[in-house]
């Protein structure tokens, strides 16, 4: 799984110019004060490192309003949430930060730092102000690769070797400020959304805890992102999990890793009335070359060993698990004799069976 690799501020092209901080390092030896703002499990993952820090002084925990969720539709509070109550922080959840109201009650924290992660928000420029010495940001790529909201899924479908944390001093524009630490960490060939972003939330604790210690001794440095090389990742859609078969299999790969958990890599399997049942595809392996007589992409090749064989434009992709939409998961053995029982070798699973591939079951 992924490795972390470098321990440097990593700017790529030309190094501009440092910029220098706003504010001056600790004056006083009295711990930071702090308000933090995040939303997902990633941000909550970071607010706990942040919590151990006995150099800082949590004064309050900014996060988005309890939103429904799950088929019963309940409203849920987010991890950050969850976690800001069991710590005993206090907790704010606006609609907006542009509601003059909130934006009084931020400033009468007094607070030195803004620190976010995953928030979910725009800051408008009067909350950017607010702060001493300016608002952090823990962003999980290495900027300006990858600006927006689903950067660690855009390394994987782009096939990257590397990705990483950057920690910056927030501006007005997305993702657009002054970078002031980063790390990178490669990632493993295996590597899923989910895996990328436990071990990418558990850096960005780290890196932050390093920044601000670096503001303490005085020795951090603030670097302008080159904005001539930034991308974009943008916000994740159920549609986007849809397969493309006809792709090297290593970029069907890189699709259902990235996919995986949320929103799923997934095909529709058509059925005989008519009508076409979602498979979610769990992340599988990129099997051997087609050669000869090749089937189609998204035909059936068979089973090998304990894994589904699909075809892609150059080779087979190996699938172990997959999840119907009208069952529970299951594996590809189980997936083969129970829904392409009337597909064989060389059909392909989006057009639709020609002949049973299994033996009608025993009766009983």
């Amino acid at each position: 799984m992924a490795q972390e690799t470098l321990t440097r501020p990593i700017i790529p092209g030309p190094i501009p110019a440092p910029v220098p901080p706003p504010g001056t390092p600790s004056d006083s030896g009295d711990p930071l004060r702090v308000v933090y703002f995040g939303t997902p499990p990633f941000a909550a993952r970071i607010l706990d490192d942040l919590s151990t820090d006995q150099h800082v002084r949590i004064l309050a925990v900014v996060t988005q309003p309890d939103r429904p969720c799950g088929r019963g539709r309940a409203c849920k509070p987010s991890a950050v949430k969850e976690l800001a109550l069991t710590k005993g922080y206090p907790v704010l959840q606006p609609e907006t930060l542009k509601d003059p109201a909130m934006v009084a009650e931020l400033e009468a924290f007094q607070a030195d730092f803004f620190i976010v992660a995953a928030y979910g928000l725009i800051f408008p420029e009067t909350v950017l102000n607010l702060p001493r010495h300016g608002c952090l940001n823990v962003h999980a790529s290495l900027l300006p690769r990858y600006r927006g909201a689903s950067p660690i899924q855009a390394a994987l479908l782009a096939g990257d070797p590397v990705t990483g944390i950057t920690i910056m001093r927030m501006a007005k524009g997305m993702d657009t400020g002054p970078i002031l630490l980063q790390r990178a960490m490669g990632i493993d060939i295996n590597d899923t959304a989910q895996t990328l972003h436990d071990n990418l939330a558990a850096q960005g604790g780290r890196l932050l805890l390093e920044t601000l210690a670096r503001h303490r001794a005085g020795t951090l440095v603030a670097v302008e992102q080159d904005h001539s090389l930034a991308s974009y990742a943008p916000r994740l859609t159920k549609d986007m999990g849809l397969i493309d078969w006809n792709q090297p299999a290593r970029v069907v790969h890189d699709h259902v890793r990235a996919m995986h958990p949320w929103p799923g890599a997934y095909f529709f399997l058509p059925e005989d009335n008519q009508t076409r049942r979602k498979i979610a595809v769990h992340p599988g392996h990129v099997g051997e070359l087609l050669e000869g007589d090749k089937p189609a992409p998204g035909s059936f090749i068979g089973m090998q060993g304990d894994m589904l064989a699909v075809a892609c434009r150059d080779k087979a992709y190996l699938v172990r698990h997959v999840h119907p939409s009208d069952a529970k998961r299951m594996d590809a053995q189980a997936f083969c004799c129970g829904y392409l029982r009337q597909f064989r070798p060389g059909d392909n699973l989006c057009l639709g069976p020609d002949e049973p591939v299994c033996p009608p079951p025993e009766e009983s």
